[in-house]
């Protein structure tokens, strides 16, 4: 099976997910988005760096360190965690962007 192949059968699985459920696939989807994906979500898990570069079959793990870019979710945890003393305890139940469909997608829209 070759990398094409591989691209073939991948789009051709997303556009039946896309069928059943609009917005679940993104337009734009390739097999090397599919292991970003999967080497955020170890990062995020805590899985060391090396474990990952191992599972990608990364020969250095300078290749491996672009995955080590904390995404918005990391930034805003280490902030919260460093200001937990200074930060005002807030809980929001329904944000107001929840209630606002447009919003809700341009959100989405800068993702991809």
């Amino acid at each position: 099976l070759t990398g094409a192949g591989i691209t073939y059968i991948l789009k051709n699985y997303a556009a039946m997910a896309r069928n059943s459920t609009e917005n679940l696939i993104p337009d734009k989807i390739s097999p090397h988005c599919l292991r970003h994906s999967k080497a955020m979500h170890l990062l995020q898990a805590g899985v060391n760096l090396v474990y990952i570069r191992d599972i990608l079959g990364h020969v250095s793990i300078q290749t491996t360190e672009i995955y080590a870019r904390a995404d918005s979710k990391q930034k805003r945890e280490a902030l919260e965690k460093t200001y937990a003393s200074v930060l005002p305890v807030t809980e929001v139940k329904n944000p107001s962007w929840e209630k606002n469909p447009e919003l809700k997608n341009w959100l989405k829209s800068l993702g991809h």
